[in-house]
């Protein structure tokens, strides 16, 4: 059944069709909550609120672009927004900006994709969120500093610490690994 067909019979209230879209999309819309939840029952919970939303507003899908981008939107919008109720990010001076080094994270390329989840996971919520819309979602410094109502050199430095901790992190893990393989 393909996308226009889902949204049709979702709208018209078809608890089938409603069923038959989330089943097509929970799996890709969970991924979305997984990297910005800490744990996977917060996880849960936004891919359940996003999923409320996405029903309540699908008359306002335009058909222009994807669907799995507009739903993506939603996720991610949803997360900032439970991200927002809950953390607050300090705002850095320019100088405290400049003194910030951009480590290299090229070391993530050795570890499978649930390695990296899960130490993105660990993460404190405001360096995971803005590492997750830079890197992963593609937003810049000014559109995350608007979405998190901080300013860009904040967003800069979570970036750069969030990649120096995960760089940490990395090391950390490849080393036990090795370890673990020479034994």
């Amino acid at each position: 059944m393909n996308d226009s067909d889902l949204i049709k019979g979702s709208i018209e209230g078809d608890p089938k069709m409603q069923e038959a879209l989330y089943q097509k999309y929970a799996p890709k819309m969970y991924a979305v909550c997984l990297r910005y939840a800490g744990n996977n029952d917060d996880a849960q919970d936004l891919l359940q609120e996003g999923f409320i939303k996405v029903f309540r507003n699908l008359e306002k899908y335009r058909h222009e672009g994807s669907f799995e981008g507009w739903m993506r939107r939603i996720f991610v919008n949803t997360s900032i927004e439970q991200y927002r109720r809950k953390v607050h990010l300090n705002s850095i001076s320019e100088q405290e900006e400049r003194g910030i080094e951009d480590a290299s994270v090229s070391v993530l390329d050795q570890l499978a994709e649930r390695d990296i989840v899960q130490l993105v996971q660990e993460l404190s919520p405001g360096y995971r969120a803005v590492f997750n819309l830079y890197v992963i979602e593609g937003y810049s410094h000014k559109e995350i500093a608007e979405l998190l109502s901080i300013s860009e050199g904040t967003s800069k430095s979570q970036l750069a610490r969030a990649k120096s901790i995960l760089q940490k992190k990395v090391a950390e893990f490849l080393g036990v690994q090795r370890k673990q393989a020479n034994r």
